[in-house]
């Protein structure tokens, strides 16, 4: 069986997840679909900050303010940055928002939702369905990867690959004009394609995968466990 799996999470990420991969004995196969670079970040006052993704926490230099973290990978990247009082949600956006309404008050003051360019929208939206002031400020830009890596190509077409893993619904969009532009979809056939959360495995219709599954929640260790050993 090929032991190839295609990875298409940006860096610094994809570099991690590699790492993870080799260690579970596959070959990682990289295909970054986008490309993330900071963005300058004024800090305001709030009751907290809200991080979505561990690449916003690593886009920040990190004051005194308290933060809430959508799961426990991306409180994890935000202590590690430096933020001293950090607690997580249960790993999606309905999970932090009902955080934010179990444990903070819309009376408290805003919340500071740091993000990457055109991501969480709709979070905002439901924090503030839910009497929250929120103020959404850009942490990073995410512009999607110019070509698809023939390193990458070369291993779809030679059948080297078995799987592939899919860690948002941008990336995996960007990822599936890639490939289709690339004229790569029938090499995706006998691939399984993994994604982290059933809205991602929905941008994966319409290519030839052999399967699609979703991890049972929402992180990396969950998608590793469907990956499985050779």
């Amino acid at each position: 069986m090929p032991s190839g799996v295609l990875i298409t999470r940006p860096e610094p990420g994809a570099a991690e997840t590699a790492a993870r991969v080799r260690a579970l004995g596959w070959r990682p196969v990289l295909a970054p679909a986008l490309v993330l670079a900071p963005r300058p970040f004024r800090p305001t006052r709030a009751q907290a900050l809200l991080l979505t993704s561990r690449a916003a926490a690593r886009a920040l230099t990190p004051w005194d303010i308290p933060v809430v973290a959508v799961g426990e990978a991306t409180a994890e990247a935000a202590r590690a940055r430096g933020f001293s009082e950090v607690r997580a949600a249960d790993g999606d956006a309905a999970a932090m928002t009902a955080f934010c309404a179990a444990h903070l008050d819309p009376a408290a003051g805003p919340l500071l939702l740091a993000v990457g360019e055109g991501y969480s929208v709709e979070l905002a939206a439901a924090l503030r369905a839910r009497g929250f002031r929120v103020t959404r400020r850009l942490a990073y830009a995410a512009a999607e990867s110019a070509d698809f890596p023939a390193e990458a190509a070369a291993a779809l077409r030679n059948r080297e690959v078995s799987h592939a893993l899919f860690f948002s619904p941008r990336s995996a969009g960007c990822s599936v004009r890639a490939l289709t532009a690339s004229g790569l979809s029938e090499a995706l056939r006998g691939i399984e394609a993994i994604a982290i959360a059933p809205r991602v495995a929905a941008v994966l219709d319409g290519l030839p995968w052999c399967s699609v599954r979703t991890a049972r929640r929402p992180d990396q260790d969950h998608i590793l466990e469907l990956l499985g050993s050779p």
